[in-house]
């Protein structure tokens, strides 16, 4: 038990809203405590646990399906209780698993798609398959992202594990007292071993007593490759990243894929998570605004341009803390997206508030499940980005903007308005975004001597035009809040509106020139700009010369389609705003005067 709450306690930097522990107790079965909230809560819960026993798995649970209660926590058990899980990741096939053992007669107990892994555990065990190739067949049947660790009440002193996707290391001691660990990231197990190994995508992991077996699919056994971590726990929360922020950039081709794993029905249909509302109910809706704060406004933004082009939707679009104080035309023919990633944005609930008295239907947009938006809303759409730390939203802000591009591609379905084989092409571009930003985050060594080299630039000016309008807007707002330099956000068209006053030398003026309907507007812009002296530093699809011809410096990103854009642009962004507020010395993890979650009006 106390390694089990220790581990737990090293993993607690990833958030969660539960935790759970299942102990193996020889001749006696599992013994199983879940709690809702914090580990605190679990450890007050566990005064009775066996002694004996020396087998178990803890989880701290972060909800994807489900809202966060004890009945909901992991491990999730099967309905024999004899089998006990816990798992990362999501399934994407689990409606149609769970269809599955219903009809064989298991009965389930919770909201989660973990259940149906226990179940589907047991079902193989029951047809006379050891523990081992039980869990096998998980990697056969199920669709997603995963790993797990499983124990069964008759197999003492194992427990079996595998994965996909999700991360997961293994350790093993020896000598005295021989031992085997298994977590989801390295500073759980820094306090019994520091050398240990990552497990592979498809393969099985058997725990015992100072014994790690690694197989494959075909259960062939693998000899997996040691590493002996030399990393603080501190550091190690962050992956060996100096910080949170720039690990969390990183981690956005995985938190987009995630965002985008299991929205679509066997049918090839998009789906929603919590819908509450009939496809006739939005099939009447007649007008869409988009409310949102900080980086969740910008998100916003972007969709407005894909619902209007998809839906042919008239789309408005508003800061929340403005939207119910300007008397806005909301009735039950309009459709309100409300987009935050806490779920718990104050001004953004207040605006949902008032469109539901008005008779709007809303959808949310949110990172946590069970949130108070979530809640609130008709419908819900969670981004699955994983908890995160840095204030400054970055996974959180590419999840929200997929996120909403699928929003868009369902209204636009059950409208009518895009075919189902259109939509499964703008799906299947969708779906290489995260590749895209991959190869954007390869060129961090390009960008970061960009930005170093203008660290002490006072005045900076993002431009964009059409969907790089938004991404330009968030670009100036993350150097804002990192570095603390001035910088403000314009359309490219609106300089010469007045702003362009403040162009003279010394001044940066950062572009987003990628390919769109408004490109060549934008270079005219951008133009103007250099012909009073600013710096210019462009945004640009990989090869473009003629945008390189009028950039003293070039982010380099790959082309993809207009509207996706901005999931890939903004990236070179985030990385050229981290850079500069490091290079100036700040604390890019914890900006000055930020909150992550804002519950103030």
């Amino acid at each position: 038990m106390p390694i089990l709450l220790d581990g737990l306690a090293g993993l607690e930097y990833r958030g969660y809203d539960s935790a759970g522990i299942a102990l193996q107790v020889p001749g006696d079965g599992l013994w199983v405590r879940r709690r809702a909230g914090k580990l605190a809560e679990l450890a007050a819960a566990v005064g009775d646990a066996p002694a004996d026993a020396t087998t178990g798995i803890g989880h701290t649970r972060w909800a994807t399906h489900g809202r966060p209660s004890e009945q909901n926590a992991h491990p999730q058990l099967d309905g024999s209780n004899e089998v006990a899980i816990v798992h990362n990741g999501i399934v994407e096939n689990y409606l149609e698993l769970r269809d599955q053992l219903a009809g064989e007669g298991h009965e389930f107990r919770s909201e989660t798609d973990t259940e149906v892994l226990a179940h589907l555990v047991a079902s193989r065990l029951a047809e006379g398959a050891p523990l081992a190739d039980a869990v096998r067949s998980l990697l056969g049947e199920v669709e997603g992202s995963f790993a797990v660790a499983v124990v069964h009440a008759d197999d003492p002193g194992l427990v079996v594990a595998a994965r996909r996707v999700s991360p997961l290391v293994a350790g093993v001691t020896r000598g005295d007292d021989p031992a085997a660990f298994l977590a989801s990231d390295i500073p759980a197990l820094l306090p019994h071993t520091r050398s240990m190994f990552v497990v592979e995508d498809d393969q099985l992991v058997e725990l015992r007593p100072g014994e790690v077996r690694v197989t494959d699919l075909e259960g062939r056994e693998v000899d997996p490759e040691p590493r002996t971590i030399t990393w603080d726990v501190e550091r190690a929360e962050k992956g060996g990243y100096d910080d949170f922020m720039r690990k969390e950039i990183h981690e956005q081709p995985a938190a987009v894929r995630d965002t985008l794993r299991g929205r679509t029905s066997p049918e090839g249909r998009l789906m929603l998570d919590e819908l509450r509302l009939s496809e006739d109910e939005l099939r009447v809706v007649d007008k869409v605004f988009l409310v949102g704060c900080g980086t969740s406004f910008h998100a916003a933004m972007v969709a407005k341009y894909a619902i209007e082009h998809w839906t042919r939707l008239p789309c408005e679009i508003d800061i929340a803390s403005e939207f119910r104080y300007r008397d806005p035309v909301v009735d039950a023919h309009t459709l309100v997206i409300a987009v935050s990633q806490s779920g718990e944005t104050a001004d953004t609930i207040e605006a949902m508030k008032y469109a539901k008295r008005w008779g709007a239907r809303v959808i949310a947009i949110s990172n946590v499940v069970d949130s108070s938006m979530a809640r609130l809303a008709d419908a819900v759409l969670y981004t699955h980005a994983g908890p995160e730390i840095g204030v400054a939203a970055t996974k959180t802000h590419l999840a929200q903007v997929v996120a909403l591009e699928l929003l868009a591609l369902y209204l636009a379905g059950i409208r009518g308005t895009r075919y189902l084989s259109e939509a499964r092409e703008l799906l299947d571009e969708l779906a290489r975004i995260p590749d895209r930003i991959e190869v954007v985050l390869e060129r961090d060594d390009d960008i970061r001597p960009v930005a170093e080299e203008l660290a002490e630039i006072r005045d900076f000016f993002f431009l964009g035009r059409g969907v790089g309008y938004p991404v330009a807007l968030e670009g100036a707002l993350k150097l804002k809040e990192i570095s603390y330099a001035r910088a403000e956000g314009y359309p490219g068209g609106e300089m010469k509106h007045g702003p362009i006053a403040l162009i003279e030398p010394g001044t940066v003026v950062v572009g987003v020139a990628t390919h769109s309907d408004v490109y060549t507007k934008l270079l005219s812009n951008i133009q103007e700009m250099r012909a009073r002296g600013a710096t210019v530093v462009l945004v640009a699809n990989d090869g473009d010369e003629t945008a390189a011809g009028l950039a003293d410096r070039v982010l380099w990103v790959p082309r993809t389609m207009e509207l996706f854009s901005p999931a890939v642009d903004v990236v070179a962004l985030q990385l050229f705003a981290y850079w500069l507020a490091k290079a100036r010395g700040r604390d890019v993890d914890k900006p000055r005067n930020l909150a992550k979650t804002v519950t103030v009006e």
